[in-house]
């Protein structure tokens, strides 16, 4: 694909701002780090300089925010592009196979952004209702839209829809591996805060079926190829019950209100978009018990936001306490946003 120049940032009206700020994208947590981490280069790098296993939900609800922001933040969003690349700087070294790797390499940059995209293909065909062919190929003109927004070469992205279903099977197949960092995601255990005041056995099966059911989801999701890479089992009967599961999903969500159901950033410029907040308001930031551990503080590989986020005091309106907890919700289960069903109306 040939250069351009930037252009206008995605809006309201687009199909990407209706999905990839929807809670529901949290059910494909496991399988988009997988599919992230499968990439060899996107896997080396994790291995080499993340503190995922360390911090798993607090480095991905972090990390959330900015990458929200390239889809949310209006004419903010080219600067919140430059933000998120600039994080990558210095992910760069060799893996095991003694293969040289950088996140701000083209093609492996532009992965990690394919797989969101496809987030927003998969969590809309499984637990919003299905697209039609017209909204996939409206989706796949809007990633591209989205991800000049971040100013790398567009030269790895396909041209059509056609061509980058054909650059999805053939990665898939050719080039994501099963490495210890995708091991490390199918095994991941949530390490027990340490405010909280329960046997750490007692929170370990808390979390378990959680991080079991989205393990199944993911080998539900995954390529036929990359469910043998990973030795997962799939069955005409767990195909049909991931389209049962996936349709009371769908109906359960009707009655959840935007307030929860998006993301703090994305419902900050659905406000913005209708005029309830000026153009200008200061951008969502991720609350302080999401920075990074002081060890890591002033590392350019994280997002912490320059501004303090402390948490608001006790709201009394109803919507008012609804936007906490949405924030709440997403703050602890989400991972791109994890984060409107087809025919909903646009938040406001």
């Amino acid at each position: 694909m040939t250069e351009h120049v930037p252009v206008d940032p995605l809006g309201p009206d687009s199909l990407t701002w209706k999905y990839f700020g929807d809670l529901r994208t949290g059910m494909l947590g496991v399988w988009i780090g997988a599919m992230q981490n499968m990439y060899p280069p996107l896997g080396a790098g994790v291995q080499d300089h993340s503190i995922l296993k360390r911090e798993p939900l607090q480095r991905v609800a972090r990390s959330v925010y900015p990458i929200m922001g390239v889809v949310y933040d209006g004419d903010r969003a080219a600067r919140t592009g430059e933000q998120v690349k600039n994080f990558h700087t210095t992910i760069k070294g060799v893996d095991n196979a003694g293969r040289r790797y950088h996140a701000l390499n083209p093609e492996t940059f532009y992965w990690a952004h394919a797989t969101f995209f496809m987030l927003i293909i998969n969590v809309a065909e499984y637990f919003c209702g299905g697209l039609t062919e017209c909204e996939k190929r409206q989706l796949f003109s809007e990633h591209v839209q989205w991800y000049r927004q971040y100013g790398m070469s567009m030269q790895p992205v396909p041209d059509t829809w056609e061509e980058f279903c054909e650059y999805w099977e053939r990665t898939c197949r050719d080039e994501l591996e099963v490495n210890q960092a995708t091991v490390d995601i199918f095994s991941m255990r949530i390490p027990k805060p340490k405010f909280v005041l329960m046997p750490t056995l007692m929170w370990d099966q808390l979390f378990r079926p959680m991080v079991a059911g989205q393990r199944w989801i993911a080998a539900g999701v995954f390529n036929p190829v990359l469910r043998e890479k990973a030795g997962m089992r799939w069955t005409p009967g767990d195909e049909v019950l991931l389209r049962l599961f996936g349709k009371a999903i769908e109906i359960a969500f009707l009655a959840v209100p935007d307030e929860i159901r998006l993301h703090p950033r994305a419902l900050a410029a659905y406000r913005r978009a209708s005029g309830r907040d000026p153009a200008d308001a200061p951008l969502v930031e991720a609350p302080f018990f999401l920075h990074p551990p002081r060890d890591r503080k002033g590392m350019p590989m994280h997002y912490a936001p320059q501004r303090k986020s402390p948490l608001p005091k006790m709201p009394t309106v109803p919507r008012a306490l609804a936007e906490r907890a949405g924030s709440l919700v997403h703050t602890t289960f989400s991972l791109a946003g994890r984060r409107p069903a087809r025919g909903r109306r646009h938040a406001a």
